[in-house]
């Protein structure tokens, strides 16, 4: 089938709506169908056209010069190759349920695609998911690596369960300062224990990490002092902030999870801010890191924790914070 290239777009004349027909490529247009650079470069690729003057080789190379085209055609070569119908969208790329197309069916992802390299902007994949889902489709993020290779993400905007068990009532002690921690007197099976505070230093002394005494001293639990003098919640989050720049995002992301009666606990080993357990669940179910929702994260880190957190059997979450609250953002990898 001949098309030609007129420097911007390729055109099918009028035989061009049997692709279009059949098999959802292209635009139509009053005397003929007009495809996207992605399309008709697959399109000369699998043989099926062939634009005049060109060669697959000089169409990449006249195409080459768009931003980020090689990642975006790899993708779409993937997903055609998968057995999907793909259009341009309003991310990068709409892709139709298997076997529907354009006019006949509806697609079910938006896709944006992106390389290893590029950093995630949490407010803006935030709101795109948004409205991916007010228009009823999946939001797939398809990240393109050093060796072009494929990896496909599916990001879900996660609303905490309800309480998921009942928190015991926990009697006000007094914590004695110790570093930026604070130990408590409190025998075995105390009331702090029970609800998944602290650490245990022995069997009458139990250690309290910053972010659970942040925590336990608005709710008027702990009374907290250094020698003889008190320390207010104030003074000790600045305190502790002196040798943790990540502390008020880690806290507020804490207080949410504490709200709805999780139990979270240091991630370090896991290399993330918590674990996070539900009632008296043995195993942690999640695994959250906080982030300001402002802030950019690089793709090539967030791959890193989805793969840790499958390897464990958790979830993986991004606590993003920002002045209305929190949202959970989770990335999890798909196979089309």
């Amino acid at each position: 089938m001949k098309a030609t290239f007129d420097g911007t777009v390729v055109r099918l004349g009028k035989e061009g709506r049997i692709l279009y027909e059949q098999s959802g490529y292209g635009r139509l247009e009053h005397d003929g169908v007009k495809l996207s650079p992605q399309e008709a470069l697959y399109l000369l690729h699998r043989q099926k056209i062939e634009v005049s003057g060109y060669t697959f080789n000089t169409l990449l190379s006249e195409f080459a010069g768009q931003s980020n085209f090689l990642r975006s055609f790899l993708v779409y070569r993937d997903l055609r190759e998968r057995g999907y119908v793909v259009q341009n969208g309003p991310h990068d790329f709409r892709v139709f349920r298997r076997g529907e197309k354009p006019g006949t069916g509806e697609s079910l992802y938006l896709v944006r695609v992106l390389s290893e390299r590029d950093p995630i902007w949490f407010e803006k994949f935030i709101e795109e998911v948004v409205a991916s889902r007010n228009m009823r489709k999946q939001y797939v993020l398809a990240v393109v690596d050093d060796e072009e290779e494929l990896t496909y993400y599916e990001i879900k905007l996660q609303k905490l369960a309800e309480p998921c068990d009942y928190t015991p009532d926990i009697s006000p002690v007094e914590a004695i300062l110790i570093g930026k921690s604070a130990m408590v007197m409190a025998p075995a099976h105390s009331d702090l224990e029970l609800a998944g505070f602290g650490k245990r230093l022995d069997e009458d002394r139990l250690m309290l990490a910053p972010v659970e005494l942040l925590y336990l001293m608005r709710k008027g639990i702990i009374a907290l002092k250094k020698g003889q003098n008190p320390i207010n919640k104030d003074e000790y989050f600045s305190l502790a902030c002196e040798t943790d720049k990540e502390l008020s995002g880690k806290d507020k992301v804490y207080t949410e999870l504490r709200a709805h009666n999780f139990s979270p606990r240091t991630g370090y080993k896991f290399g993330h801010h918590f674990r996070v357990y539900c009632g008296k669940n043995i195993h942690s179910d999640m695994l959250v890191h906080a982030v300001e929702k402002e802030a950019p994260l690089q793709m090539s880190v967030i791959s890193r924790s989805v793969r840790m957190a499958h390897s464990v059997k958790k979830k993986m979450l991004f606590g993003a914070v920002h002045t209305n609250g929190i949202q959970f953002v989770e990335f999890a990898r798909i196979k089309l």
